[in-house]
């Protein structure tokens, strides 16, 4: 893909953190510039069309801002030729445990995204045609991560679809180095995290399938040295 191009677009997508600070500025376009999902969700038509889509630990809500900019470039007749139409949601419903991210995200993108202050085990999901959660749920103890995954498939409506990008344990140096890196950083934010709870691409397949997902894995860390996937998870059928 055209480098320049993607460089316009992050730079469309970060713009509106001008109006939030420096920190929340820079962070957007570094990790929009820099991490592989963005454009992939892009490129691979990974939501579908009219979608309602819950962003699950949010952050400051940097999945809104993308898919916006990506709607009005499309509209402008300014997209790739083989790229799928860009996404353009119904609605975005984005819920974040941090008070300070979720103010950046609504002073940054006022209206056109929701963005609440909730913890993802307990919070209200509503129905969804499309569940996110982006490197989050390695926070919490595994009994946890089960029961927020059970949530989310019962928040999807039939056909639904999960992305859920973890990093993946059997991914050798490479996950060694993503898991101490994350958990530097954890620390260095004020937390008293001391664990995360990873699982390998097999473990986390496994407990999609056994709750009506079928599942397809797709590296997701091109351009850094971590051991990232990305799971696509689509119920197979209603359920009751």
């Amino acid at each position: 893909m055209n480098s320049p191009w993607i460089s316009e677009l992050v730079a469309t997508a970060a713009a509106p953190y001008r109006a939030v600070g420096c920190f929340a500025w820079h962070f957007a376009r570094g990790k929009l510039r820099g991490d592989p999902i963005f454009t992939a969700l892009l490129e691979r038509g990974l939501i579908p069309p009219q979608a309602r889509i819950h962003d699950l630990g949010c952050g400051q809500g940097l999945l809104a801002a993308w898919l916006r900019a990506a709607q009005s470039r499309y509209v402008a007749g300014d997209w790739p030729r083989n790229w799928p139409p860009a996404p353009q949601p119904t609605w975005i419903h984005g819920m974040e445990m941090m008070p300070r991210d979720v103010w950046r995200a609504r002073r940054a993108l006022g209206e056109s995204a929701e963005f609440v202050q909730g913890d993802i085990r307990t919070g209200d999901f509503g129905p969804a045609d499309v569940v996110v959660i982006f490197d989050v749920l390695h926070y919490f103890n595994f009994s946890v991560q089960d029961r927020v995954l059970r949530r989310v498939r019962d928040s999807l409506c039939p056909h639904g679809v999960l992305l859920l990008r973890v990093g993946n344990t059997a991914g050798g140096l490479r996950f060694v180095l993503s898991y101490w890196v994350d958990l530097l950083v954890i620390m260095a934010r004020g937390h008293r995290l001391r664990r995360l709870y990873c699982r390998s691409v097999a473990n986390w397949t496994g407990a999609l399938e056994s709750l009506g997902f079928t599942v397809d894995a797709l590296p997701m860390s091109r351009g850094t040295p971590f051991a990232n996937v990305l799971l696509v998870a689509r119920l197979r059928k209603a359920h009751g």
